[in-house]
């Protein structure tokens, strides 16, 4: 006896589809091409990454042990204020939302005129670029991190930099580098590239979550740090991914990144009375 799978529902088939295309979207070649003032040169990378470890190593003599020893001793109210701030640093507060928005967006029927889905689609790509450059250091700090293995502040009883398992798996075992400050500078590159009024107040916020978890003794202040560069330099990454294929963003002649101009108030207002009338 042969089983013929059900067909997908219409909103189903249409949320796959519009996936496919942004994923066809998102991976094609460059539209654009650097001139000029593209990414440094690979001397200049290598570079800038000696630099950064060598930064991280003295940070890991003469810092992180007695700034995680010192932070034994903070007052309760401080530590509790922070436990409860650096809960706001986890990706999945970020990423459920943007993920259920862009899904049900894919979902949406065909029903607005032209121009009114051109700013559907503004929307999506937006929705999508901040998506992906939350999701895409998150997921890297995830890895990197239990292939480090470098030992939480006080795992061995005492804060003691130096001790590293690396590939064993274990959440005790994965401080370097911290996922929550990953979380909290991509989140701030990211937001404040789409709105860049609100760069003070994501600074803060990233800020706050990265020194709550020193405070919590969570992470030596090094992780932090290293969580910081890789949140700031993945989202910039991703921003210049879609860029030099022009979803939301372009590359100028100088190699400089420009954002188009999204939809004003007045036409997402229109759009969204469209879809509640049908």
């Amino acid at each position: 006896m042969t089983v013929t799978a059900e067909p997908l529902p219409p909103a189903s088939r249409r949320c796959f589809n519009n996936l496919a295309v942004a994923f066809s979207l998102l991976t094609r070649a460059p539209r654009s091409y650097l001139q000029g003032g593209g990414l440094l040169p690979t001397k200049q990378l290598a570079i800038a990454a000696l630099f950064g470890v060598g930064v991280l190593l003295v940070g890991m003599f003469l810092v992180d042990a007695p700034i995680s020893a010192h932070m034994r001793g903070l007052p309760h109210w401080l530590t509790s204020s922070c436990d409860f701030i650096t809960d706001y640093g986890k990706s999945g507060y970020v990423l459920w939302p943007l993920g259920l928005l862009f899904l049900f967006l894919c979902a949406l029927p065909p029903i607005l005129p032209r121009f009114q889905q051109r700013v559907l689609a503004t929307i999506m790509v937006r929705v999508g670029f901040l998506f992906t450059a939350v999701a895409v250091p998150s997921l890297f700090d995830t890895i990197i991190k239990r292939m480090i293995g470098r030992a939480r502040p006080f795992t061995t009883g005492h804060p003691d930099p130096f001790v590293f398992h690396p590939f064993i798996w274990r959440n005790d075992y994965a401080s370097l580098p911290s996922g929550h400050a990953t979380t909290a500078f991509a989140i701030l590159i990211a937001f404040s590239t789409i709105w860049p009024r609100a760069r003070p107040y994501l600074l803060i916020y990233a800020l706050l979550i990265a020194i709550s978890r020193v405070v919590l003794t969570a992470h030596y202040p090094t992780d932090v740090a290293a969580g910081a560069l890789v949140g700031i330099v993945g989202a910039l990454l991703v921003r210049r991914w879609f860029a030099l294929r022009r979803l939301g963003f372009s590359v100028g002649p100088d190699g400089a990144l420009h954002q188009f101009s999204g939809p004003s108030g007045k036409r997402l207002k229109a759009v969204a009375r469209n879809l509640l009338a049908d």
